[in-house]
């Protein structure tokens, strides 16, 4: 029995090499005059809006995230619907840039995961300007130096970042967004170290502990040494002899390392969310989140009557976390994060009963799930 010519054989023969290539080009050509006819009416458009409000405000989270949602349902492949959108946010990032530019404070140095976190909310045409710390990037916005701050809140496997959640204490700051970044470390070496000579490995503590069985199995003798950034432990490791960084693509590329071991996190679903801070409100974007925090009277109770509301409202409570408040020993508030907009009528209900039973409400913002 001979074998059969199977149907993608016979359509390679068919095809025309040359004849793709110039087809190719011909999409390239009406890309290319597409694209600038949608720079050219982000031009119009911040003419209007100037004209309007001489302090107009050029980005709008909630218009970005019904486009992307849109341009994903639309997308018939072959590429992934979150890859298309990929490149939609770059085309509408490079365009905004031709209104105003977006400048973003987040918290650095260059090469963290939280960079990477801004570049994916607001494109490769942002102005992204790394600080020394959470606060700063608080008092950045504040000032009005940055549109925007990029922060993280939580990851998946060591839990919230109680100092994200304190600096929201303190501040008249809203929440814009919302970023969830796969966190993916590798085991970065410079030029001058080998595989089997590594003694030393640095990396945040955080980095540090979400690797902690896969060093423990591979490199159970090397010293592990915390610093303040994963960032920082490949500035180091780039410079000196026998030792290793765990660190993400963004600080393999800053400094030229080499990736001795790929994606060594315990956890393969290991995420992190970061917010979006601004001084502004977010209108609804038809899939929304909201964010507040409420101190309660110290009396039995108190919990109870703080998230029952809630459940009568059928308002979906996806977080609650609990920090000490500054006001009064053993006493607490409490960060909610839930399901829709502080505009829809059900969480407007359940809002107003919670501000009847809480000693203090504040809504932190209201803003669109993350949609990459």
């Amino acid at each position: 029995m001979t074998d059969q010519p199977s149907s993608f054989d016979n359509n390679d023969q068919g095809v025309d090499l040359g004849a793709l290539r110039d087809r190719i080009d011909t999409l390239d050509q009406r890309i290319l005059d597409l694209i600038s006819e949608r720079a050219a009416c982000a031009q119009q458009v911040a003419h209007v809006k100037l004209a309007e409000d001489p302090e107009a405000v050029f980005y709008r989270p909630e218009r970005e995230a019904q486009v992307l949602k849109r341009i994903m349902a639309l997308n018939k492949g072959p590429l992934a619907g979150e890859e298309m959108a990929r490149l939609f946010r770059e085309i509408m990032s490079a365009c905004l840039a031709l209104e105003k530019p977006v400048r973003a404070a987040y918290l650095g140095p260059e090469g963290t995961f939280t960079q990477q976190a801004a570049l994916k909310h607001f494109g490769d045409s942002a102005v992204c300007k790394p600080l020394p710390a959470i606060d700063e990037v608080f008092r950045e916005v504040e000032a009005g130096a940055a549109n925007y701050g990029v922060v993280p809140v939580e990851n998946s496997t060591e839990g919230v970042v109680n100092h994200t959640l304190d600096s929201f204490m303190d501040t008249s700051l809203r929440i814009c967004g919302e970023v969830v970044l796969r966190i993916h470390h590798h085991l970065l070496v410079g030029s001058n170290t080998r595989r089997d000579k590594v003694s030393r490995i640095y990396s945040h503590s955080q980095s540090l502990a979400q690797c902690r069985k896969w060093l423990d199995a591979h490199y159970p003798h090397a010293e592990r040494v915390a610093v303040s950034s994963n960032a920082e432990a490949a500035r180091r490791v780039k410079s000196e002899w026998h030792t290793a960084a765990i660190a993400g693509d963004m600080a393999a590329r800053l400094y030229g390392l080499e990736r001795l071991e790929e994606k060594i996190e315990d956890m393969p679903d290991n995420s992190t969310r970061f917010l979006i801070i601004g001084n502004h409100d977010v209108p609804p974007s038809g899939e929304d989140k909201t964010s507040l925090v409420a101190s309660m009277r110290n009396q039995p109770g108190a919990l109870h009557d703080l998230l029952e509301p809630f459940h009568r409202h059928k308002v979906d409570m996806t977080r609650l976390e609990s920090r000490p408040s500054r006001h009064g020993l053993w006493n607490y508030v409490f960060f909610i994060d839930f399901k829709g907009h502080q505009e829809e009528p059900r969480v407007q209900a359940a809002l107003e009963e919670v501000r009847l039973r809480a000693a203090d409400v504040r809504v932190l913002g209201s803003y669109p799930v993350g949609v990459l």
